[in-house]
């Protein structure tokens, strides 16, 4: 390796991009990331390059051929066959290949780079009436060019067709650096004067005129009725063109191109044609049925009627959805326990038209006996049930224990008239093996994806899973259906080609490869010469390392090494802000492969699980990935899996602070709660320091924080104080104890104060009870024993207080929702049944005035009837924990407060964060994604309100404007105040 080092080392200055190989933590941890996808192999790369333009891809393709290496092209690497994963450059051109070209709207086609998001393209498409067909259900960030490698098809397939029947033209460069373009030829004797593309179309030709190889492909690869098929090169796919069939199509390489998982040519812009926008009404009715095989019964009927999409949901899938954070509320369609739900689609211009196709269907159905309840999702809401279908490959990771469902045999397609059959023989198959599965996807184009449930940490599951596939090789073979349809060969299935199409079928498509890359430039060892099954699994075989201890119990995950094997690699964390969601804002800013959960997670496991390591959490490389971790929890709830990473990084923290110390700026933040406590005695001096910009820098160079970060000011009483020395109001029937946070009880003294008196406006007897700080910035800082003590210190003081009749309520979200959250994982055995308790009956104010006003407490008749216009920014714990929709419902308790959500995700402060020198530019960046664009928009009678002390600070300094607290805005709607109840008086 040492001579690559020096050679890498040598031509870096010529690489316009960003090019990782060395021994600095910063370029190890980018190693580790892209040494896994969502298959289930790991292979650390020799290096990672993310690619400015066509001039740094051709510098790599002369390193490759001078050293013998091979480059892995890679998008968003959700690829489930280890495509890749392996030893040589991995090629990310997600970050700076990701131009839309041109667009001709009257052709219906556009020109993309290869990095352009699928759903992102249909963004930009939408105000044109147009769309890119072929979809994933990783379609949120999914790329174009990862799409044309598998060729993509998705769920809307049976009328949408797959990525090749829309693949008009690919710029790419050769393994011998020419740059050419693929695309319809009508004359393909006089191509061009570039050699290897002369050779390359020649020796195609040459290849596919032979009588003998004709019959080979034609009696070998699936019949025609399979539409999903990924088998191998499309060699198949180029007989149907001219010169093979005279009334063809000309003859275009880009058929060839499309489903060759990299290994052919290096795409850089690919012109791809689009459809209309499907019609305006929609509608999904969800077939319950008591069997899988009752649910392929269904479709055959649903397919008469010619719907837009048939996908199927089993039992397996649907259960981990149940108490599921995200996934949860999106069952409420859900009736009974089916065993399996059968999804079908339809799309009209009219709701008449297209509940007459529901009822006709429906009523089919009944006839036949093909299920038991039938309701119907339209238009918006059909995103609900389809949000529970593509959830599917994450939400199994959800199972507990070492056995999983693996991708193996997923992407198996038929026929689909031959898929009930093929389905009950593959679930005798696994019977005989004493194995589950689960089922789901693509029921309308002949494919299911089935994933066994094995333990590929032992021996005895990998054992059967070889047996698995090779027994499933031969009933693919019965059915003449194909072995890959979507997912692609890989290194998953690359082995197993020869016996599906037999060994002189695979010798053609050696003879491919050899043709186009001679030297093995591009992705060596997929689809042909693949490596045994077995290698280069991501868990190593009979290893069980011992279990690690931290102070959060993570007992409920099975430790916190299972919780980070829960990462399934589907690449959830990688969606844009165009997309939006709050999980991972810093990847939304950054684009960088370590930056997502999903780096995080697996680099974290890949320290653990070394069970040589006394020391498995004191690694540089750890923290490195860790850094831009804003602990905004989206993962928590946004992640199928539900890998929280950012409670992982606070565990993590400890044990790094156990052996290296702790750092001063982090103490100084954790002990936030003294500070304040101590500067409280003087807040003016505290103030006027921080009020006078040349103070104020010096004071922020002093601690780490960027000099341009204005801090809170100290309110010149507490809330506490306030609320002890002043006059008691009468009491009243209805009690509630507010949670006096060390944010609200310092610095937004004044919220506290309207938040009491609104309170108590409305009927409500607000009592503070006995507690400490939430602890929330010893967790941000990852000083999880501290917090600990706090956290058991507040559940014995408030157990005894708190009850469903006189509730917790808090004001700032990121304190308040500590007791939801990660106290019931500190708390010690003797308070566990307090903290759940005290978790069921702990709300956000917000959520506690939305309830009361749903339940007639409160009513519009206390506020003005004047019309106002509040756009909100919610917290991420809100998000993530709880729900926009309180705040939305509490500030539209005044009957003409007309509210809108701004749709972003995190606001880029996240406590500390943002203040820190070096997050100060990222967080900027994330401010800059969404909320700092539309607040400028906003007109200046527009109310902004934002729950979060940290967002309200990020929009004072991203934007200069003021933000409320939703409290804020309700004690200025408050019809009956009194002066003397003025929360500025009161001192």
């Amino acid at each position: 390796m040492q001579p690559m080092l020096t050679f890498f080392q040598s031509i870096a200055h010529k690489f316009s991009g960003e090019l990782y190989y060395d021994g600095s933590a910063l370029h190890q941890t980018q190693l580790l990331a892209y040494s896994t996808d969502a298959s289930v192999y790991q292979e650390k790369p020799l290096a990672v390059a993310l690619p400015k333009n066509n001039a740094d891809v051709k510098l790599l393709i002369n390193l490759a051929l001078q050293h013998n290496l091979t480059l892995i092209p890679r998008a968003a690497g959700t690829s489930l066959a280890g495509q890749v994963v392996g030893n040589g450059i991995v090629v990310d051109i997600s970050k700076y290949f990701n131009q839309v070209v041109e667009i001709n709207k009257e052709e219906k086609w556009v020109r993309v780079q290869p990095g352009v998001i699928r759903d992102d393209l249909n963004h930009y498409l939408k105000p044109h009436g147009l769309m890119f067909g072929p979809e994933t259900s990783t379609a949120n960030r999914a790329m174009i060019g990862g799409m044309v490698g598998n060729n993509s098809c998705g769920l809307h397939s049976i009328v949408w067709g797959s990525v090749r029947d829309h693949l008009i033209e690919a710029k790419v460069i050769l393994s011998d650096g020419s740059e050419v373009v693929f695309n319809a030829k009508n004359d393909i004797q006089t191509i061009s004067d570039n050699p290897l593309e002369s050779k390359i179309y020649q020796s195609v030709i040459e290849l596919l005129s032979q009588e003998g190889n004709k019959k080979l492909i034609r009696d070998n690869y699936p019949k025609a009725s399979v539409t999903r098929r990924n088998n191998g090169y499309a060699l198949d796919s180029l007989l149907h063109m001219q010169p093979f069939k005279t009334d063809g199509q000309p003859f275009n390489l880009c058929r060839l191109l499309a489903g060759s998982e990299g290994t052919l040519a290096f795409i850089t812009e690919v012109k791809i044609g689009l459809l209309d926008l499907p019609p305006a009404e929609t509608a999904l009715i969800c077939i319950h049925c008591s069997s899988i095989q009752e649910a392929l019964t269904a479709n055959m009927l649903a397919l008469k009627h010619k719907p837009m999409a048939s996908e199927l949901v089993d039992k397996f899938i649907m259960d981990f959805t149940i108490n599921h954070p995200e996934y949860h509320k999106n069952r409420f369609f859900i009736e009974g326990d089916p065993e399996a739900i059968l999804m079908v689609e339809f799309m009209e211009p009219t709701k008449e038209a297209i509940n007459a196709r529901c009822e006709q269907l429906i009523a089919l159905l009944k006839a036949e006996g093909a299920g038991y309840a039938y309701p119907i999702l339209y238009n918006k809401d059909t995103n609900y049930g389809w949000e529970v279908r593509k959830a599917g490959l994450g939400l199994l990771r959800n199972i507990s224990g070492d056995k999983q469902p693996v991708n193996l045999i997923e992407d198996c397609a038929v026929a689909p008239e031959d898929l009930p059959a093929y389905i009950a023989d593959l679930q005798e198959l696994l019977a005989r093996h004493n194995t589950s599965a689960s089922y789901y996807a693509h029921a309308g184009a002949g494919e299911l994806h089935v994933e066994p449930v094995l333990d590929l940490k032992s021996p005895e599951g990998v054992t059967l899973f070889r047996k698995i596939i090779e027994e499933t090789v031969e009933l693919v073979k019965k059915y003449n259906g194909s072995l890959s349809g979507e997912h692609g060969d890989g290194r998953l299935r690359g082995e197993f080609i020869p016996s599906l199409l037999g060994g002189e079928t695979y010798e053609l498509l050696k003879q491919i490869k050899q043709i186009f890359d001679p030297n093995q430039v591009f992705n060596a060892g997929k689809i042909t010469g693949a490596p045994k099954l077995e290698a280069n699994l991501r868990f190593k075989i009979g290893d069980q390392p011992t279990p690690k201890k931290t102070t959060f119990d993570f007992s409920g995950k099975g430790g916190i090494l299972k919780l980070a094997e829960k990462c399934s690699g589907s690449g959830d964390c990688r969606k844009s802000e165009i997309t939006g969601g709050v999980m991972c804002p810093s990847y939304m800013a950054t684009r960088r492969e370590k930056d997502t959960t999903r780096a995080r997670a697996n680099v974290l496991r890949q320290f653990l699980s070394n069970e040589q390591d006394t020391q498995p959490f004191n690694h540089h490389e750890i923290k490195e990935v860790m850094d831009l971790c804003l602990s905004c929890k989206g993962c928590k709830a946004e992640c199928p899996s539900s890998v929280d990473v950012a409670k992982m990084k606070a565990e993590f923290l400890q044990h790094y602070y156990d052996h290296n110390g702790v750092p001063f700026r982090a103490k100084l933040i954790g002990n936030f709660t003294r500070q304040m406590q101590l500067a409280s005695w003087a807040p003016r001096v505290f103030n006027f320091i921080y009020g006078t910009r040349f103070l104020s820098r010096m004071a922020n160079n002093l601690v780490g924080f960027h000099p341009d970060r204005t801090i809170p000011h100290l309110s010149p009483v507490t809330l506490r104080s306030w609320h002890k020395k002043r006059s008691k109001s009468t009491q009243q029937p209805r009690k509630v104890h507010l949670f006096c946070d060390e944010f609200t009880n310092y610095n937004d003294t004044e919220i506290g104060k309207k938040a009491i008196l609104l309170l108590e406006a409305l009927g409500y007897e607000v009592i503070i009870p006995d507690h400490t700080e939430s602890g929330r910035t010893w967790l941000s800082k990852g000083l999880v024993k501290k917090a600990a003590v706090i956290a058991n210190k507040n559940i014995s003081q408030l157990a005894g207080v708190i009850t469903a009749d006189a509730p917790l309520i808090g004001i700032e979200p990121s304190a308040i929702l500590t007791f939801r959250d990660e106290y019931i994982d500190l708390a010690e055995t003797v308070n566990f049944e307090s903290a759940l308790k005290l978790s069921k009956n702990a709300y956000t104010i917000e959520e506690f005035l939305s309830r009361e006003a749903s339940r007639g407490m409160i009513s519009a008749g206390s506020f003005t009837s004047d019309e106002k216009e509040v756009v909100i920014h919610g917290h991420c714990f809100q998000k993530a924990l709880s729900t926009q929709k309180s705040i939305v419902d509490t500030l539209s308790i005044p009957a003409n407060y007309k509210t809108v959500l701004i749709p972003s995700g995190c606001c880029g402060m996240a406590g500390s964060f943002g203040y820190e020198k070096e997050h100060y530019e990222v967080s900027q960046q994330i401010g800059e994604l969404v909320l700092f664009p539309t607040i400028r928009k906003l007109s200046t009678d527009t109310i902004i309100a934002a729950s979060g002390t940290s967002c309200r600070h990020q929009i004072k300094d991203g934007v200069q404007k003021h933000a409320l607290h939703p409290v804020e805005v309700l004690w200025d709607a408050l019809l009956e105040k009194s002066w003397t109840a003025q929360p500025d008086t009161i001192n």
